[in-house]
This record gives structure tokens, C-alpha cells and sequence, in this order.
């Protein structure tokens, strides 16, 4: 074997020689010296801290105090045309093909529960709320002269707008839905419990009302409209379809007159509340101290951060 060959062997057991890497020790004191440094910051201004806490915390509660008060008022309502098979669509389903060749819309379709909660939340039924209600010096009590039955303002402009009673209102309603059960709450949030729950049960009163308004006019047209089409034809066929027809929009006016809650059924009625729901008084507490906390800790740091920064500079010259 070769001087060569030898040394290549050397060097390939050396190669293959494990290697063992030693961890310097973690020097703690650093990490340590920092904690001291935090805590002695703290303790020199430990009553910086307390005095901004308290002060935050009295002006917390000043704030729960002087609030107003809201309650909430809840109605549960439920759809009322999917109580049962029968009734509107029942016929809808008996004579829709019938409604469709004729172009009239004989009802029972779907998707009139969310058509009448898009028509509770709109602009246009809002407004005729508020005006039905006589709401406008309400929702604006403090533009409102009651003695003189005017306005409070020097300007017209300033005169509260339909748009802004809409904008009011509708930040005081609110309307859930529950998916699983099917059942839709709506909620009134006022100072007033009392006319927070009128104005719960009203809403769905007059929903129901629109809705059944609507169906009625809408089975009186079809009527006009199928009677024409019968007085114009001779065709045998054609006029018992339209017999039918007319008969079938006949028994939704009929329905829509009998029931009152056309819409939606209450399950449970709005009652006066007696609990608030706002100002969380405990809750505006708690954020106070921990606000003065956590503001007087940065005071804390942030003055002994600029005194360093001074102590450092007088140091340098």
C-alpha cells in the first residue's frame, strides 16, 4: 500500500469520528438585571400608577353613573303561512301551473317570510311607522319644544329629516333570525321600557297589516283581471281554468280578511322590561381601572425612558 493510500485511510477515519458540539451556558443575569431594572420603575412610580387608576376608574364610574339608561324590548314572532299544508298554499299548489299560463300570481309561494322581514327593516315601512306613531318629537326629544308643539332650532335645515328619524330607528330595532327553529326576534332598544315594548308589538302589528293589505289588493286584481279574460273567450277549457282561478284568488282575499295575523304569528308578545341592558355599569368599572393601569404603566416607562436619555447625554459631555 502506498504512502498515499495510507494517508487517505488516516484521513477518512478521522472523518468519520463523531463531532461533539458544546453549548455555551445562557447568561440569565442580562434577563435578570432587565426584570430588576422593570420592577424598580414600577415601584418609583407605583403612586403615578395608583393616582392615574383611580382617577380613570372615578371617571368610569361617573360615566356609568350620568348614562342613560336602555332597556330592550323583545317580540317572537313565527311565519304563519307555514303553520300547515293547507290554506294559501295549499291552493297554490292546486292551481299554480293554472296561475302561471294565465301570467297571475296566486300566492303561497316562497320565500314570504323573508320578503316580509326585508319589508320590516326597509326605509319605506320604517317611515310610515314613525309618521303612524307620531315618533318624530320622540325620537328627537331634546329639538322638541312640547309646550310650544315646535321645532327648536333657529335654522330650517336643522329640522330633523325623515332620513335622519329612518337612521334613529333603525339603530334602536333589531331583527334576528334562528335558523334551526325558524322563529325571528325583534328587538327595541329605548330609554323608555314602556314604549320600547309598544313599539315591538306595533311593528309586527303593522306588518301584518301591510302584508295583508298587500294580498288582498294584489287577489282583487287577479279578480278583475281573470273576469275580463273570462267575459273575452268562448273557449270551454279556457273559461273553467279561469273559474278556478278566480275561485282560488276569491279564498285568498278570504283568508287574508279572516286573519289578522296574516304574516307572521306571535309566539311570545313584547312585555315591559324591567332589567336594562345598557350602560354594563360593573363592566365600565373594570375597563377603567385596567385603562388607568395600563396608562400609568406607560407614563411609568416613558418618563424614566427620557430621564435615562438626559442622565446619558449629560454623562457624554
Amino acid at each position: 500500500m502506498s504512502e498515499q493510500q495510507k494517508h487517505a485511510g488516516e484521513q477518512g477515519k478521522l472523518n468519520m469520528q463523531p463531532v461533539y458540539y458544546v453549548q455555551a451556558p445562557i447568561d440569565n443575569d442580562e434577563d435578570e438585571i432587565n426584570l430588576l431594572d422593570y420592577w424598580r420603575v414600577l415601584m418609583q412610580f407605583k403612586w403615578l400608577i395608583v393616582g392615574i387608576s383611580f382617577f380613570t376608574t372615578v371617571i368610569a364610574i361617573v360615566a356609568a353613573l350620568v348614562a342613560t339608561e336602555i332597556y330592550q324590548a323583545e317580540v317572537t314572532i313565527a311565519p304563519a303561512d307555514e303553520e300547515s299544508g293547507g290554506g294559501i298554499s295549499g291552493l297554490a299548489g292546486q292551481f299554480g301551473g293554472l296561475a302561471a299560463l294565465a301570467g297571475v300570481n296566486i300566492g303561497g309561494g316562497g320565500g314570504k317570510s323573508e320578503e316580509a322581514i326585508a319589508i320590516l327593516g326597509s326605509r319605506q315601512f320604517t317611515l310610515e311607522f314613525i309618521h303612524e306613531n307620531k315618533l318624530m318629537p320622540v325620537l328627537f326629544e331634546d329639538a322638541w319644544d312640547e309646550q310650544a308643539k315646535k321645532w327648536k332650532v333657529e335654522n330650517e335645515e336643522d329640522v330633523p329629516t325623515d332620513w335622519d328619524a329612518y337612521k334613529v330607528f333603525d339603530k334602536v330595532r333589531t331583527v334576528s333570525n334562528d335558523a334551526k327553529t325558524g322563529m325571528t326576534t325583534v328587538a327595541i332598544e329605548w330609554k323608555d321600557p314602556e314604549l320600547a315594548a309598544q313599539w315591538a308589538n306595533k311593528l309586527i302589528v303593522k306588518l301584518n297589516e301591510n302584508r295583508k293589505k298587500r294580498a288582498i289588493d294584489e287577489a282583487e286584481k287577479s279578480i278583475r283581471y281573470l273576469e275580463n279574460q273570462l267575459r273575452e273567450t268562448s273557449v270551454v277549457e279556457m273559461r273553467q281554468a279561469l273559474f278556478q282561478l278566480i275561485e282560488a284568488q276569491s279564498k285568498n282575499r278570504m283568508l287574508a280578511n279572516v286573519r289578522d295575523e296574516f304574516a307572521f304569528k306571535v309566539i311570545d308578545p313584547a312585555v315591559v322590561p324591567e332589567e336594562r341592558v345598557k350602560p354594563k355599569r360593573k363592566l365600565m368599572v373594570v375597563l377603567g381601572g385596567m385603562v388607568g393601569v395600563m396608562l400609568g404603566v406607560f407614563l411609568a416607562f416613558f418618563i424614566s425612558f427620557i430621564r435615562n436619555q438626559k442622565e446619558q447625554a449629560a454623562e457624554a459631555k
